[in-house]
């Protein structure tokens, strides 16, 4: 006997509900590559794309989406270099108002009397232009930041330990990669994720439950 429609849709939703849930809460990642030469390393920055590919000639490293800077505070475009590198770096100008009793979200140069100023954490921060870098953050899929670069939590990591102190950063509209690996890359899903209490963000044990960076053991693939 064919089942009512509303008694099928019964039946199916638990398992639609699974498979929606296995999809969305899969851990964002992307596979890096160690380089032969760190020297030869670059980081190639696509704003059309959103994309981040770190290179070492024709072998791709490391590829991963970002989010960018919004048009009223874009990202900068040219050719520049890593200058700075910090693991556990936290903003100078957007953070929290800590006191005995509450933590309100606030700028640097609003703290109140009495308060205590604590910056949002942007971790394994990588500075190309003073005061623009990478860092790990919320990977949402439209332009959203004040002009840093942010990367999943998951590749942030690997990413810092790809950059270093001189490799070349390379941040245009479009990369030749944008046709091949960069192609309908894989995107974050957790982007709107609520953060964790205010309480946890300004204590340093933020910074002590960040990811480690693993590497693959295979040598770096080819770009296409």
């Amino acid at each position: 006997m064919i089942l009512p429609l509303v008694r099928r849709l019964a039946l199916l939703l638990p398992a639609l509900l699974a498979s929606c849930s296995s999809i969305s809460t899969k851990p964002y990642d992307c596979k890096a590559y160690r380089p032969a030469n760190p020297s030869a390393v670059e980081i190639k920055v696509s704003l059309a794309n959103s994309m981040i590919y770190v290179v070492e000639g024709k072998r791709l490293l490391l590829a991963t989406a970002t989010t960018i800077g919004t048009p009223e505070n874009p990202t900068p475009k040219g050719h520049f270099k890593v200058f700075q590198k910090i693991a556990d770096k936290r903003s100078n100008t957007y953070g929290f108002h800590a006191t005995s009793d509450a933590i309100r979200p606030g700028t640097r140069a609003q703290t109140p009397s009495g308060a205590r100023y604590v910056g949002y954490p942007m971790p394994y921060w990588v500075e190309f232009s003073p005061g623009y870098g990478f860092h790990a953050g919320c990977v949402w899929p439209m332009p959203r930041s004040h002009g840093c670069l942010r990367v999943h939590k998951n590749v942030a990591p690997k990413f810092f330990q790809l950059a270093r102190d001189g490799t070349p950063v390379h941040i245009a509209d479009h990369h030749p990669e944008d046709a091949t690996v960069g192609r309908n890359f894989p995107r974050p899903t957790d982007y709107a994720d609520p953060d964790p209490p205010a309480s946890f963000l300004i204590s340093d044990q933020f910074f002590a439950q960040q990811p480690q960076a693993l590497f693959e053991v295979d040598p770096a693939p080819l770009i296409p």
